[in-house]
């Protein structure tokens, strides 16, 4: 039986929407900023006592009288916590934002104190030491081995003279990442730009065109109104005929959060993230050196499966030299259709680049991105996915009725096949104002074993940003999606299910949860091979205006030009990657000037890409996996994650040979139980190779990515 000290809530705590819901799901319509300052209060004192009943002599080193309770108060606290933070990511307002800034410190500082508590820290000690550690679980004794890691990493070995400054870092990064990401935000809704010739609009598609007309309706302008959000600045860059417009959203758009900004009419200084991203750069290293490790991505690698600095720069710089002859030929391709086709005066500029792109694919493949858009009604995609998932998984997926944050999110469960509910996940697809740009899948509540013996299932967000539906001549049209996005749906859904479908019951390591960060990637990219499957396709397509399926004969062109410009955009990701990994590993922030980290980037970009950083380009004051989303010294976990999902992938294609089908259920099952089942209960290598039965190859990677074959 857990025992529990924690304070009692008083009447009005109680009813506070952050703390009534217990284990439940929050009533999220219903929390108001007034609500977050004493939930958060309320809670951070019931961890605290927790954590003093934890240290006291006289509790046991058990999993029942120390982890139980310390998980009860804690995962109570990151639970509220974490709707505050997801409301804050996709429903902002000035209240929101302040009352989360004011309470983002203490809730820091807290869980910094935690890592670095001697006494809880012996306490695990002990358990790992005792008698009783041989009789827990593989998960429960990978839960205690993970937390004395951590409390390593967490400072708990640091001197009292240095605990201090040591937990001043950790709470001046996490007020930075969130000033990081506010700038973005607001430096991307800042910017609207009015079209009133329709003549400018020529070359962009309808359901573009009618979105800028309801986004001017919205704002009481006349005209088209146009803005950084991806889906209104995309389109243009890829279909507008008019070249000044080309150049005036991509300048506004490369500029965002950065000293140029301003000249552009969208931002403001105090957007600037210049001096922001060097300050983090330095706590970082400076933390990282306080441990005891030569840099920040030293200290990045204790968790993950990369052993060295020097085997992922070497990985990423291998990746680069296998790339870099077909993005050279993509780039010369790519420039010689401009002089020949477009009438471009002069050399092909930045903004020109997906325009160019966009029509040398229409020209070699006969097709367009608008055209194939026109066959993936959200809709039917997601009735596609589903059933995917229900094929492979033997799992069902069902309309649920949980309550949400806004009118266009829809909620389902998930259950096996004697109707048991495994799980429920919410889907939130449009992008709006006061709404983070990205895509991206979030643990809302995880799966464990209750002290009673009852399993808390669990709970995942699925958050997109694709095009909202728009009124067209006051008929509301079905929403349709990019085959991009439909990539990115399937990718988010691939973190949910490893969150979802785990077995595992014990919190620190369910689902997601302590799945080193080089592999968590896995099943997320994993599943955006099915994109690519006729037999996937055929069934969730239907034209939006004939209701008829994909042809094949556009599938075939679709898939002729899966690997276009493959070369191109390898290279554009290592830049992002060794731009973070150098950042972290070689770069000298300390004295630092304000250029130094864009004068890294051009310096990779220079060494390792085939097209010349643009002069204006800000980029890296954007890259908020980076500075605000837990990708310190990560992002290469992308690629390292893509070895292992392609190789995971190529089962399924072995098994095909075999049944005909790539959505072999005995495949799925396996998958689903060496890989999905798991989750952080042990290392990811060893779930690779009992699913694989041996180790992760490079091969398929590059077959599947067009970069294996002699050019």
């Amino acid at each position: 039986m857990t025992t529990s000290l924690a304070p009692k809530p008083s009447a009005d705590v109680a009813e506070n929407p952050l703390i009534s819901f217990g284990r439940g799901i929050a009533a999220y319509s219903q929390i108001k900023p007034i609500h977050i300052a004493p939930a958060i209060c309320h809670l951070l004192k019931q961890a605290e006592s927790a954590v003093n009943y934890a240290t006291q002599a006289a509790t046991p080193a058990t999993w029942s009288a120390l982890v139980e309770p310390l998980e009860d108060a804690t995962e109570s606290l990151g639970r509220s916590w974490g709707v505050i933070s997801h409301l804050n990511s996709v429903a902002d307002s000035p209240e929101l934002r302040a009352a989360y800034g004011e309470m983002l410190p203490k809730v820091t500082a807290f869980f910094s104190s935690l890592g670095q508590n001697l006494a809880l820290y012996d306490k695990f000690k002990q358990l790992k030491q005792s008698p009783d550690f041989s009789k827990l679980s593989t998960a429960q004794k990978k839960v205690i081995e993970n937390s004395l890691r951590d409390f390593r990493l967490g400072g708990a070995e640091l001197p009292d003279s240095e605990k201090t400054r040591f937990s001043k870092i950790q709470d001046e990064q996490a007020v930075l990442s969130k000033a990081f990401s506010d700038h973005v935000l607001d430096a991307t809704d800042g910017f609207i730009h009015l079209v009133q010739n329709e003549d400018e609009l020529a070359g962009l598609p309808e359901d573009a065109i009618a979105a800028a007309a309801d986004n001017a309706t919205q704002k009481n302008l006349k005209g088209w109104v146009f803005s950084l959000h991806f889906p209104s600045y995309f389109p243009v860059m890829q279909y507008a005929e008019n070249r000044n417009l080309r150049r005036l959203m991509y300048e506004a758009y490369v500029t965002r959060s950065s000293e140029l900004g301003p000249k552009f009419g969208h931002g403001q200084l105090d957007w600037d993230n210049t001096e922001n991203m060097l300050e983090q750069l330095r706590l970082r290293d400076e933390e990282a050196r306080m441990l005891g490790f030569n840099n920040y991505a030293a200290l990045s690698l204790a968790p993950k499966m990369a052993q060295s600095v020097q085997e992922v720069d070497q990985f990423l710089s291998n990746i680069a030299t296998r790339a870099k002859p077909y993005a050279q030929q993509d780039w010369l391709e790519l420039q010689n259709f401009a002089k020949s086709h477009l009438n471009l005066e002069g050399d092909l500029q930045p903004w020109d680049i997906a325009f160019a792109s966009e029509r040398l694919k229409q020209e070699r493949y006969a097709f367009s991105e608008n055209e194939l858009k026109q066959y993936f009604p959200l809709p039917k995609v997601l009735d596609g996915l589903f059933g995917l998932i229900q094929t492979l998984f033997g799992v069902k997926i069902n309309a649920a009725d949980l309550p949400t944050w806004h009118t266009d999110v829809q909620s389902f469960s998930v259950s096996d096949s004697s109707d048991k509910v495994l799980a429920y996940f919410y889907l939130d697809p449009y992008a709006r104002p006061g709404k983070r740009g990205g895509a991206w899948m979030d643990d809302a509540r995880g799966r464990r074993e209750l002290p009673n013996g009852e399993i808390q299932i669990p709970v995942a967000y699925l958050v997109c940003n694709f095009a909202p539906p728009v009124k067209v001549d006051g008929v509301l049209r079905q929403p349709t999606i990019t085959h991009d996005d439909v990539i990115t749906l399937f990718h988010e859904s691939g973190h949910g299910l490893h969150h979802l479908l785990t077995q595992v019951s014990a919190l620190g390591v369910s689902g997601i949860n302590g799945v080193e960060w080089d592999a968590v990637e896995l099943p997320s990219q994993f599943m955006e091979n099915f994109c690519w499957e006729w037999e996937v396709l055929e069934t969730m397509t239907a034209h939006t205006e004939t209701g008829k399926p994909l042809p094949k004969e556009l599938f075939d062109k679709m898939l002729a030009a899966k690997n276009f410009q493959n070369g191109l955009s390898t290279l554009r990701q290592i830049v992002f990657s060794l731009t973070d990994w150098r950042m972290h590993s070689s770069f000298d922030a300390k004295d630092a000037k304000e250029s130094a980290v864009l004068e890294l980037s051009r310096k990779i970009a220079s060494e390792f890409n085939v097209i010349p950083q643009p002069e204006i380009s800000r980029w890296p004051n954007t890259f908020s996996h980076i500075f605000a989303g837990g990708y310190a010294a990560g992002y290469y976990s992308y690629k390292w994650a893509e070895v292992l999902s392609a190789d995971a992938y190529a089962a399924f294609e072995e098994a095909a040979k075999l049944t005909g089908s790539v959505l072999d259920a005995q495949t799925g099952k396996r998958y689903r139980k060496e890989i999905l089942e798991v989750g952080g209960s042990r290392p990811a290598a060893e779930s690779f190779k009992a699913f694989r039965g041996r180790e992760p190859s490079i091969d398929a990677l590059l077959r599947h990515g067009g970069l294996s074959a002699a050019i």
